[in-house]
């Protein structure tokens, strides 16, 4: 989309060893994606969180099993869209795997707010 910009992006994967749960191991994917993430420029610059958009992508073997509405609703910030693609891997005895990738998009931030450098002179533009 114009008018922003990809500020972060995330891959995780999930399972679910006993139910074959494709919506399960979507969350667990999402989850394992998002411990990795911090986004701390939120305070930085004094934005509410919420005008950032979350575009989740999952990749499952059965994309029409998994409950994106739910998935949508176990993020925890922005304005979220969770779409299901084929991918992920589904092997016997139940075991799911469903890979996710999540990516935060903020309004295009240019001439918004400077980086300094600490302990130096030089100021950069964002």
């Amino acid at each position: 989309m114009s008018g922003e910009q990809r500020l972060i992006i995330e891959t995780g994967m999930g399972t679910d060893l006993h139910g074959g749960d494709m919506t399960k191991a979507a969350l667990r994917a999402v989850d394992d994606a998002m411990r990795r993430s911090s986004l701390p420029i939120f305070g930085s610059i004094g934005m509410d969180h919420t005008r950032m958009r979350v575009q989740v992508t999952l990749g499952a073997q059965d994309p029409a099993a998994v409950d994106i509405d739910r998935v949508a609703a176990h993020m925890p910030r922005g304005e979220v869209t969770v779409r299901a693609v084929e991918g992920g891997m589904r092997l016997e005895e139940g075991i799911v795997v469903v890979t996710a990738a999540v990516e935060a998009f903020l309004p295009l931030q240019t001439g918004q707010w400077r980086l300094s450098n600490a302990g130096g002179s030089d100021n950069t533009t964002a």
